[in-house]
């Protein structure tokens, strides 16, 4: 067994996660392999992914696609694109159906152990705060992102894709204008 293996047998949260609106038992998702060239670091499965078990099977991943400029066969192929998020499984919703954060304890169990993992990788999105106070130690998403430059070449913060920053994303036309030419061009060149 590797660490992916133990991850996808991991119940630590079992207990929290019963105890969440959501009432579900863990599901990690699990999408990476030591090939991978590019990293996608989130916060943790939603719900429509809780159910496939394939990680952005939402509109946040037709989202992140089109950002990164890739097609699905090419974001689902685990040797050039590994998806580690802050937690492997949905972390729930709370009763007034807002996600629950990611549970530190997934972090501090497997985020080391599977970084170690990845020894080729030549590019790493932080994709929303979790992401990017953990890498960066970084708490406003807005400043991290406003600051991209300052992590580039082989980090690049971004907001996350969810509908719920539509307004983020007319509020910042920067973002679109100047950081996702540069992000399609380092995936292009990191995945080529």
């Amino acid at each position: 067994m590797d660490i992916r293996d133990d991850i996808r047998a991991c119940r630590l949260c079992a207990e929290r996660f019963a105890a969440t609106h959501t009432a579900h038992a863990p599901r990690p998702v699990v999408w990476f392999r030591p090939s991978a060239r590019l990293l996608i670091c989130g916060q943790a499965p939603g719900a429509k992914v809780h159910e496939s078990g394939v990680p952005f099977t939402d509109p946040s991943g037709v989202r992140l696609r089109d950002w990164m400029g890739v097609d699905d066969a090419t974001f689902y192929d685990r040797d050039r694109i590994g998806i580690l998020p802050m937690a492997f499984c949905f972390p729930g919703y709370n009763a007034k159906g807002s996600d629950l954060p990611p549970p530190p304890i997934c972090a501090q169990t497997w985020r080391q152990p599977a970084l170690d993992m990845l020894p080729k990788v030549e590019l790493i999105l932080l994709v929303g705060g979790h992401a990017q106070k953990w890498h960066l130690g970084t708490k406003n998403v807005t400043e991290t992102v406003r600051d991209w430059r300052a992590h580039g070449p082989r980090v690049l913060p971004l907001p996350h894709p969810s509908w719920r920053n539509t307004a983020w994303l007319k509020t910042n036309p920067w973002f679109e204008a100047e950081l996702l030419p540069v992000l399609r061009a380092r995936v292009k060149e990191v995945l080529t």
